[in-house]
């Protein structure tokens, strides 16, 4: 008899073992790649941020940074809220309304930008928004404008946020629709028998109830925005505030200082910081 309980424990243990290293195995994939494509290469940031071409360690790479790109810094944070607060609003409502009037040409068109690379948009809304550009072209060919008189707004905050707002509506919508159509359509019926229009179903019942994919969303979002470099390359204006990667850039490649660059990667990393942790907190729970 105890022989038997010897083997049936020794059984169970190796059982423990092949699950833990199933598991592990299972794992090892994800890990390893946000090891390498997320903790190794901050790491470094981190450590190249602290020391300077001599190799001493310093706080000198931040003092600067925060001098000469504070206003940038601000800048960034501001265009990224403004465009999120857009994205979301915009998605919610056009989800919503596809929740409720299924249209699977609006459908498809705001899923465009899904497929189009961030530096094709930022090409593309420079001639679009620009003083001569499609825009005003069409608004002049109406009669009711004169072309020389309209503004161009490719250069400027008003274009950079709608460059940012195009090009994350597809994901950001995509997401939410997902959410909208899990919920019961008992409950929208109910709301609706009750005088409920559309917009206060949308509003009172479908963004309650998708809450938590609506701030995941939201998160992917603004982590998005804040590390974009090929849309304020295109449409920032050089006169005046820049977004960070755009002075990352120009620490590395003009003024070849590394530790000033790792010092803005970093501080770009702690922006979204907040952001990724809450979004981890989320998936976790789910």
């Amino acid at each position: 008899m105890p022989n038997l309980n010897t083997a049936a424990t020794a059984k169970g243990a190796s059982s423990s073992v092949i699950r833990f290293l199933a598991g592990v195995l299972m794992i090892a994939p994800a890990t390893l790649v946000v090891i390498g494509l997320f903790l190794y290469p901050f790491a470094g940031s981190l450590i190249g941020s602290f020391r300077t071409e001599a190799g001493k360690w310093t706080f000198t790479n931040y003092a600067y940074v925060i001098e000469t790109y504070y206003m940038d810094l601000l800048f960034t944070i501001f265009i990224c809220l403004i465009s999120l607060v857009l994205v979301l609003a915009l998605a919610s409502l056009l989800a919503g309304w596809l929740r409720l009037k299924a249209d699977p040409f609006v459908e498809f068109l705001f899923k465009i930008p899904l497929f189009v690379p961030f530096v094709v948009v930022g090409h593309a809304m420079r001639v679009f928004l620009a003083p001569h550009g499609t825009l005003n072209s069409l608004l002049a060919a109406t009669g009711l404008f004169n072309p020389d008189s309209l503004p161009g707004v490719a250069f400027s905050t008003l274009g950079l946020i709608a460059a940012l707002v195009w090009k994350n509506i597809g994901l950001t919508l995509l997401l939410v629709m997902g959410a909208f159509r899990g919920i019961n359509s008992s409950y929208l019926e109910a709301a609706r028998n009750s005088g409920a229009g559309g917009f206060r179903l949308i509003k009172d019942m479908m963004i309650p109830m998708s809450w938590g994919t609506i701030s995941v969303a939201g998160i992917l979002t603004f982590t998005s925005m804040i590390g974009n470099f090929s849309i304020p390359a295109m449409l920032g204006d050089a006169g005046g505030s820049q977004m960070l990667m755009i002075d990352l850039y120009y620490e590395l490649i003009y003024r070849q200082d590394t530790g000033a660059a790792n010092a803005l990667g970093v501080i770009s990393y702690l922006a979204s910081l907040g952001a990724a942790i809450y979004y981890v907190k989320k998936v976790a729970k789910s």
